[in-house]
């Protein structure tokens, strides 16, 4: 049997046929192509799907796009179905005199009525009835502490969130880690273009008029699953998972794990595995990972019981600018990782400290005390509209990281 390492450069390298059921726009036949030709497809393809966020027709068909992508590497896969309730905006905007802009509302907030909320702007944390606030899409950050904070103590009326102007206008909208449990005041994201017109009438408190209604309507949900059967089942298995879900077209942000993960089917099928190999792509990220908690929910045991989980996270596939983080369980799931990374000179920007809750779906295998290793990484379009292809993505960067991450896939299903 040819050596891990060659069958690695063989894949990297030679030419590998492909399927032509989807093409880059405007072409009539692709007949074959490198692995970072294969994964620039694949990030192309999904950034061209549109908007992902859960449960919408963009999420849908995009599911069955990647379940096609399996389909034809001969791997077995099934659709995972669960029921959710979607948000539905019916009306969202800020009305300051002449000015109407439209906006996102947080999907865990409370909501108005067609009316809206009318009061004075101000200063987060003032007598104002709608607060204001600029911050970037982190709860993790002072502007996304101070959100937290004033919606917790519900002392407006409602909440105004421009997004910061260190990025392009648009919107970039907070994931709504209390999707289950929606709680405070009516909350409207904007566009930072309208930000020096909302600061002057913040600053002289100028009456305006904040509409964030919604409801609810019956939505859908898929994971995707695959797998791969080991020549020993009784080994505990190989789980591989990725979001697949966001607010935008998310090129930088999933088209990375996506792209990884069937690079990794790819080489585990080639080279066969020892144990079994499970991969799982979930919606829902952006709603407090709901895809994946559905997909454990009946598979409590899985999570101590498999051999490792390898956690394809957010925005790796940005590059040099935003940076690598790596997470690990223990040290011996970050020496598993060593061997690869040596091999092609890599290292990570930022390593999360050992046995702090780490970043994105990993945190779900740390709570119940699985082990994992987690890819992910800093973006500086982060849940934004222009997080597109081409531009948002460093594909020779990515495809470095992929190949490292292909290799210890197929490292950990012996």
């Amino acid at each position: 049997m040819p050596s891990r390492r060659k069958i690695l450069k063989a894949m990297a390298a030679a030419p590998v046929a492909l399927q032509a059921t989807h093409l880059f726009a405007g072409e009539t036949d692709v007949s074959e192509t490198s692995a970072a030709e294969r994964i620039g497809r694949t990030i192309r393809e999904y950034s061209e799907q549109g908007i992902h966020r859960s449960g919408t027709s963009v999420d849908l068909a995009s599911a069955e796009w990647f379940k096609t992508q399996i389909m034809n590497m001969g791997v077995a896969h099934q659709e995972d179905h669960f029921n959710f309730k979607r948000i539905n905006i019916q009306k969202a905007e800020l009305i300051l005199g002449d000015m109407v802009t439209e906006g996102i509302p947080l999907y865990d907030c409370t909501y108005t009525g067609a009316a809206g909320v009318v009061g004075r702007l101000g200063e987060l944390g003032s007598d104002a009835e709608i607060g204001v606030l600029m911050s970037l899409p982190h709860v993790s950050t002072p502007g996304g502490q101070a959100l937290m904070k004033a919606r917790t103590e519900a002392t407006h009326k409602a909440i105004l969130v421009v997004t910061d102007g260190r990025l392009p206008p648009g919107i970039a909208p907070f994931n709504a880690e209390d999707f289950n449990a929606p709680f405070g005041p009516p909350v409207l994201q904007i566009s930072n273009a309208e930000w020096a017109t909302v600061e002057a009438a913040r600053d002289a408190g100028v009456e305006a008029r904040l509409i964030a209604q919604c409801d609810y309507v019956d939505a859908v949900g898929i994971n995707v699953l695959a797998s791969i059967k080991g020549k020993d089942s009784s080994l505990a298995p190989l789980v591989i998972m990725t979001p697949r879900s966001g607010w935008w077209a998310c090129a930088s942000e999933r088209g990375g794990g996506i792209a990884c993960m069937l690079e990794m089917m790819r080489a585990i099928q080639l080279e066969g595995p020892q144990r079994d190999v499970v991969f799982t792509a979930n919606t829902g990220h952006e709603l407090s990972h709901i895809g994946l908690d559905h997909y454990l929910e009946p598979r409590q045991a899985l999570v101590q019981g498999a051999h490792m989980w390898i956690h394809l996270g957010a925005n790796f596939a940005a590059g040099v600018g935003g940076g690598v983080r790596l997470q690990f369980s223990d040290e011996d799931a970050k020496s598993a990782l060593a061997g690869p990374l040596s091999a092609r000179e890599l290292k990570p920007a930022v390593e999360t400290e050992l046995g702090t809750r780490p970043f994105g779906e990993a945190r779900n295998i740390h709570d119940d005390e699985g082990r994992y290793i987690s890819l992910l990484g800093g973006n500086g379009l982060f849940h934004h509209p222009a997080d597109m292809w081409p531009a948002a993505v460093d594909l020779p960067f990515v495809a470095k990281w992929i190949e490292a991450f292909t290799e210890l896939g197929v490292d950990l299903s012996r």
